[in-house]
C-alpha cells in the first residue's frame, strides 16, 4: 500500500479477503480493470482486507469507487450500487485494525481529510453465495463481477 496521497481523478478499490471464496470478488474485479488499463486518471488497487489502506489511497482523488462482497442472502451475484454516505460508519472501539473496514474509512476519511477526501463514493456491492474458505468464485460472482468491471470501465471513461 502506498501511504501518500494519489493524484488521479478516480481511485477504484476492490477489497475483500481471496481465501475466502466470493469474498474475494472485489480484488476479483481490480484484476481485471487493471488488465484492461483504464487510462492515467484511474488508480486502480487491491486493498485486501486493509481498510487503512482504503482511507489512504482515496485522499487526494475526486471520486472513489469501492468494490466488495456483499453477505450471501437470496440472490448470489446481485450487483447493488449504492452512495458511499449511506453505508459509512464510525468504527468501532478496537485495538484490532483488522476491525477497520472500508465502511469506517469513509467515515474517517471525511473527519480526518476533509476536503482532501473525495466526496463522490460508490459503493458496488456483490451478494456472495459462499464465504466459505476457499480460492474460486461462484460462478454467479465471477458473472457479476465481469458486470461490475463493465460498469466501472463506463463510469470512468463515459
Amino acid at each position: 500500500m502506498v501511504l501518500s496521497p494519489v493524484a488521479h481523478l478516480t481511485a477504484v478499490i476492490g477489497c475483500g479477503n481471496p481465501n475466502r471464496s466470493d469474498d474475494g470478488v472485489g480484488p476479483y474485479v481490480a484484476s481485471i480493470l487493471i488488465e484492461k488499463g483504464l487510462g492515467s486518471d484511474v488508480a486502480i488497487f487491491d486493498a485486501g482486507t486493509d481498510g487503512m489502506g482504503v482511507m489512504y489511497q482515496a485522499r487526494g482523488c475526486q471520486r472513489l469507487i469501492i468494490v466488495d462482497a456483499q453477505a450471501p442472502e437470496s440472490n448470489p451475484g446481485a450487483i447493488y450500487e449504492v452512495p458511499g454516505e449511506v453505508l459509512e460508519r464510525p468504527p468501532n472501539d478496537s485495538l484490532n485494525l483488522h476491525d477497520f473496514r472500508w465502511d469506517n474509512a469513509l467515515y474517517a476519511g471525511r473527519k480526518i481529510y476533509g476536503a482532501e477526501f473525495p466526496s463522490d463514493v460508490t459503493v458496488l456491492l456483490i451478494e456472495a453465495k459462499s464465504l466459505e474458505m476457499g480460492l474460486e468464485l461462484s460462478s454467479e460472482v465471477k458473472a457479476a463481477a465481469q458486470s461490475v468491471a463493465d460498469r466501472i470501465e463506463r463510469l470512468c471513461n463515459p
